[in-house]
C-alpha cells in the first residue's frame, strides 16, 4: 500500500504542478514547446505504468462480487472515453489539455471544452463496476476524483488566459458535453482530428478486445460477460 500511495501522489503531482502557469511557462521556455510535450508524455506514461504496477501488487480484497452486466459499463464507457481523450489531444484547443494549443478551436470543442478530462472520467468510472476489489476501487475511484477536480483547475486557468475575451470565447463551447450545441451556441461537425481519433479508437478497441487487454492486464474484458 505505501508504494501505491506514493505512486498515486507522484501521478497527481505530475499532472498538477506543471499545470501552474508560471511553472509550465518556465519549463516550456527552457525546453521548447515540442520538447516539453514529448518529455511530459514520456514521464506521464512512466508514472501511469508505475501506478498500475503498484496497484496490481496489492492483495486482492473483494468488496462486491462480479456480475456479467457490470462488464457492459466498461464496454460502453471505455471506447467513448478513449475517443474523447484522443480527439482532445489531437485537436486545437486553447481551453484545455491538448497537444495543439494555438489557433482556432477544432470541432471537438463544440462538444465540450474539456474532452480529455471527460474521456478520462468515462474510462475510470467504466472500470469500477466490474472490478469489485479494493485495489481497483482505490485506483479507478482515485482517477475519477482526480478527473472531476481537474475541471475546476482548467476552468480557472482558461479564464486567466483569455482574460476579457473569455465571455465571447466560452460562449461557443461548454463544460457539459453537447450543452452549447443544444442551446444553439455551437455547431457540431466532424473534422480531421475527430476522424483520426475515431479511427484510432476503433483499432485500439478491437486490439484490446482481441488480445491487447489480456496482454497488458492479464484478463480480457469479454471474460467478465461469461462470468
Amino acid at each position: 500500500m505505501p508504494e501505491f500511495l506514493l505512486a498515486f501522489t507522484a501521478f497527481v503531482a505530475l499532472h498538477s504542478i506543471p499545470a501552474v502557469p508560471r511553472i509550465r511557462g518556465t519549463l516550456i521556455g527552457w525546453m521548447g514547446h515540442g520538447s516539453y510535450i514529448a518529455a511530459y508524455s514520456v514521464v506521464s506514461t512512466a508514472a501511469l505504468a508505475w501506478l498500475f504496477l503498484s496497484a496490481l501488487s496489492l492483495d486482492y480484497v473483494e468488496v462486491w462480487q462480479p456480475e456479467p452486466w457490470q462488464a457492459w459499463c466498461t464496454l460502453l464507457l471505455s471506447p467513448i472515453g478513449l475517443f474523447l481523450v484522443l480527439a482532445g489531444l489531437f485537436s486545437r484547443n486553447p481551453f484545455s489539455i491538448s497537444f495543439r494549443k494555438k489557433g482556432e478551436p477544432d470541432a471537438i470543442v463544440a462538444v465540450t471544452r474539456h474532452p480529455v478530462l471527460w474521456g478520462f472520467l468515462c474510462w475510470s468510472i467504466g472500470h469500477i463496476p466490474p472490478n469489485g476489489d479494493l485495489r481497483s476501487l482505490l485506483l479507478f475511484g482515485g482517477f475519477s476524483v482526480f478527473s472531476a477536480g481537474g475541471f475546476l483547475m482548467l476552468e480557472r486557468r482558461a479564464r486567466r488566459a483569455f482574460e476579457t475575451r473569455w465571455p465571447v470565447a466560452s460562449s461557443q463551447t461548454s463544460v457539459i458535453p453537447f450543452a452549447a450545441a443544444i442551446k444553439g451556441r455551437a455547431r457540431l461537425r466532424i473534422d480531421r482530428p475527430m476522424a483520426a481519433a475515431m479511427l484510432c479508437t476503433i483499432v485500439l478497441v478491437f486490439w484490446l478486445l482481441a488480445e491487447g487487454h489480456a496482454a497488458l492486464m492479464g484478463a480480457g474484458p469479454l471474460v467478465f460477460l461469461r462470468a
